[in-house]
């Protein structure tokens, strides 16, 4: 990160810092001051739409991990986050149904559940990841193709088609059912998992990532163990997923395999294209910037179904066709994603009115 014009850094502990001024000190404070003022004045829709865009940065992050920094493609991510859903679920399920001493359901509540669903669905991640550890590009891509397949076709013939119901969480006796009450259990580990991804790189294990993605064979010459680090982006990654679908599930209060088909796999990918991979805004620009985008389009298009008579026939595939134009877009246009663009805008605002 660089510094404006005029300030400098006398030690290291102000080096390491991620924010390093008053002014981005005082910008983010302001941020999650007004983010945490939404549930006063918005409503329903537009808290679910901030849910959705919430978990599925979680998500992103866990992507933005393994292939943005350690340079690891996978396709599987939506599969991932179908592990925690389902996880979280069933342990839910088991611990309300059973027959078992009073004490024993509050043991596996949501605040237990979640955290187990992270993990489960990062062990199954390394189970994945050690065969997939010596391919690379196009056959690593097949690999973690099939683990996807593989692991919806196991959800598929074990659980079932038909969907798993979850429950509303609790805290300190209040029962969080709606979308005011959730937005602020979302938002927080939004925050608490944004700060665990980006302190992640800037420790021996980002700088492994990075130096992995830039070259493998130049790293493991220097002596970073590949089967290791690679390891654990993969175990991490899929952490980040199970957490954010674990999230997701309990929100919508239902799970089933169509929630995570191979679509949003592709999609997830696509976010952290168009956001900026490799960069910890990537994540938040690619998320925000699409899910606003594809929801805008569905109410034009629902607007549009009252004046015409059977258009939502015709662009039933609309939000599809959107997504991919954009991603393209971006991939040609600026392949560094729109966090790139905001950093050029820094660098520009910084120098203002001299920049040229």
């Amino acid at each position: 990160m660089h510094n404006p014009c005029g300030v400098f850094n006398e030690t290291y502990e102000q080096d390491l810092a991620i924010f390093r001024t008053k002014t981005q000190w005082g910008l983010l404070i302001g941020a999650i001051i007004i983010a945490f003022t939404f549930p006063l004045f918005l409503n329903s829709y537009i808290l679910g739409v901030l849910i959705q865009i919430f978990a599925t940065i979680i998500i992103l992050h866990g992507l933005n991990i393994l292939t943005g920094y350690c340079g690891q493609i996978s396709l599987a991510q939506a599969a991932f986050a179908a592990v925690g859903g389902y996880t979280s679920a069933l342990l839910s399920e088991w611990a309300l149904g059973a027959a078992l001493p009073e004490w024993f359901p509050g043991i596996f509540n949501f605040w237990i559940t979640v955290p187990i669903a992270g993990l489960t669905a990062g062990a199954i991640g390394v189970l994945f990841g050690i065969p997939a550890l010596r391919l690379r590009g196009f056959y690593l891509v097949m690999a973690t193709l099939a683990a996807h397949f593989i692991i919806i076709y196991i959800i598929v013939h074990t659980i079932g088609t038909q969907a798993q119901t979850l429950p509303a969480p609790h805290l300190f006796g209040l029962l969080l059912n709606n979308s005011q009450s959730y937005y602020y259990v979302v938002l927080v580990a939004l925050i608490a998992l944004s700060y665990v991804a980006k302190n992640l790189v800037r420790t021996r294990f980002g700088r492994a990532w990075i130096a992995i993605r830039d070259n493998d064979l130049a790293a493991e010459v220097m002596g970073i163990s590949l089967f290791r680090y690679k390891l654990s982006a993969f175990f991490i990654g899929c952490l980040f997923a199970g957490l954010g679908g674990a999230l997701w599930a309990h929100y919508t209060r239902s799970i089933t395999p169509e929630y995570y088909h191979l679509t949003y796999g592709l999609w997830y990918l696509g976010y952290i294209i168009v956001g900026g991979m490799g960069s910890a805004l990537g994540p938040f620009f690619g998320a925000s910037f699409l899910i606003i985008l594809t929801q805008g389009l569905a109410e034009v298009i629902s607007a549009l179904s009252g004046t015409f008579y059977g258009i939502e026939s015709y662009l039933s595939a609309a939000r599809e066709v959107l997504f991919g134009l954009v991603v393209v877009l971006f991939m040609i246009l600026e392949p560094r994603g729109i966090a790139h663009r905001w950093n050029l805008f820094k660098a520009y605002y910084r120098l203002f009115p001299y920049a040229h």
